[in-house]
């Protein structure tokens, strides 16, 4: 069994042919080129923006050209994260599906449900003979996971109808009315790099199998980041004189890091004292996080040494801005309950040429003011530490609308299909729906998906049945607008 053999078949079908067609963000050519064949094939009208963004166009029915249209909207970009045993390449490889009891995944890497499954329920929508609707539209980004470039800059003539149904959320039987808007601070220190000595022996340190996940919706779940603890490692090591080669965390700037590593150099007669404080450290570790981390493992090996140290003043400067780096939620939010309103991920520290190290941070908020207080503080460390700081342009937050009359028919359509009133919410993850204001004021819009979990991490998975639910979901809104007076 395939998931071409799962249902409904036609959002099942096409999401198999997304996951043929690499698309990391920022590198969308493929998926874009499949989008436009796509169309062409099934005898839609398109249009490609300057940016990249693809809009689809299907002409409302016979009887129904003056009815609402409904744009369905999701972006065409996955992330793209590994274990670290895979030899998956994500510009040429395709993804290779696995059907797990009632959920699909993904062997080793990212599975692509974020946003894959979104375009493909519209594709389904737009090629379905049986739907007889109003104007429909598809509506596909570029880059929306590491900027959202599309959305920020969406061409003239893109987006044409009056309801957005954005397909990006993650959870069923709940409904998204707005989200939180943020933006990156990124440091580059730079550091004064010595030739190894000779009389030292050197150890790598790993820490791997944390879980990861999605930096707005996963981080108020007690995860441990990976950046973080490879800084308090480093940090609780100085008991022992030791000399710090190399330094390596996290990946992607809107995921929380699963792994990290540093090599260190010390003196043959501390190899003991730095087995019992590494082993130290590692049960401390686990203890913390025995609930939220259950496979968190800390490996020490033996390597030869390496070419380059890091200046030992260079190296504690750095390590001492790490470790102090806020991580995590900074505020919870007292209008919506349970909403975590401010928050910042530690995402990455990368060595980069000989002789510069890069820190990547992740600011999010519901509240401007608060993303900006956030980045600010953030920047400040990384200055006090001797960084030269940056920040994004950033991306605005989509502020409820509890009057939106698509919201109303959303709530009524999922009560009548399923008994139970749908939940309805604000989110600490990033969505387009506010960046599509700047281009049309006047859409009303919500934000619905399938159930999908450990989504930006391997561990990212897709619950069958809510494909179905999600569907007839759909179905459900697009039949009920066409008659809307």
């Amino acid at each position: 069994m395939t998931i071409k053999d799962l249902k409904p078949a036609r959002v099942w079908n096409v999401f198999d042919q997304i996951t043929q067609v690499p698309r990391p963000s920022k590198k969308e050519g493929k998926i874009r080129e499949w989008l436009i064949n796509f169309a062409k094939e099934n005898k839609l009208e398109y249009k490609v923006d300057e940016i990249g963004n693809v809009a689809m166009f299907r002409p409302a029915a016979p009887g129904f050209e003056n009815a609402k249209g409904i744009i369905l909207q999701a972006h065409m970009d996955m992330v793209c994260e590994k274990n670290k045993d895979s030899k998956h390449n994500f510009d040429t490889d395709p993804i290779e599906t696995i059907i797990d009891g009632e959920w699909v995944r993904a062997n080793g890497t990212t599975l692509g449900a974020d946003d894959g499954m979104g375009v493909a329920i519209a594709l389904a929508v737009l090629t379905d003979p049986a739907i007889i609707a109003g104007p429909l539209e598809g509506f596909f980004t570029v880059d929306e996971e590491t900027g959202l470039t599309g959305a920020s800059n969406v061409g003239e003539g893109m987006l044409k109808g009056d309801y957005l149904l954005n397909l990006d959320s993650e959870d069923d039987g709940i409904i998204t009315m707005s989200c939180a808007g943020g933006m990156d601070t990124l440091a580059t220190f730079e550091y004064k790099p010595l030739d190894a000595p000779k009389d030292l022996i050197y150890f790598n340190l790993k820490l791997t199998g944390m879980n990861g996940g999605h930096s707005g919706t996963d981080i108020n779940t007690e995860r441990a980041c990976a950046t973080r603890q490879v800084a308090r490692m480093l940090y609780d090591l100085r008991v022992i004189d030791y000399e710090l080669a190399t330094i390596d965390a996290g990946n992607l700037r809107n995921a929380i890091a699963r792994e990290g590593e540093a090599t260190i150099g010390i003196k043959p007669c501390d190899k003991e004292n730095l087995s019992a404080a590494f082993n130290e450290f590692a049960a401390m570790v686990k203890e913390e996080y025995k609930i939220s981390e259950p496979n968190f493992k800390a490996i020490i090996t033996s390597v030869d040494a390496p070419a380059k140290i890091i200046n030992k003043a260079d190296a504690e400067r750095i390590v001492n801005t790490l470790y102090v780096a806020p991580h995590g939620v900074q505020s919870i939010s007292l209008e919506v309950e349970g909403l975590v309103e401010t928050s910042t991920n530690l995402s990455s520290i990368k060595m980069h040429e000989e002789g510069i190290i890069e820190i990547v941070t992740s600011q999010r908020s519901a509240v401007g003011s608060r993303k900006m207080d956030t980045a600010h503080r953030v920047e400040t460390i990384f200055k006090m530490g001797g960084g030269k700081v940056r920040h994004t342009d950033g991306y605005q937050g989509w502020a409820p609308n509890k009057n939106s009359k698509i919201l109303k028919t959303a709530i009524r359509i999922w009560k009548g299909l399923y008994g139970v009133e749908p939940k309805v919410e604000a989110i600490h993850a990033g969505l387009e729906c506010g960046l599509f204001l700047k281009v049309n004021p006047n859409l009303d819009m919500i934000s619905y998906g399938p159930t999908l979990r450990n989504v930006h991490s391997p561990s990212e998975c897709c619950h069958i049945p809510a494909v179905q639910k999600a569907w007839d979901f759909t179905l459900g809104i697009i039949e009920d607008v066409k008659n809307e007076k």
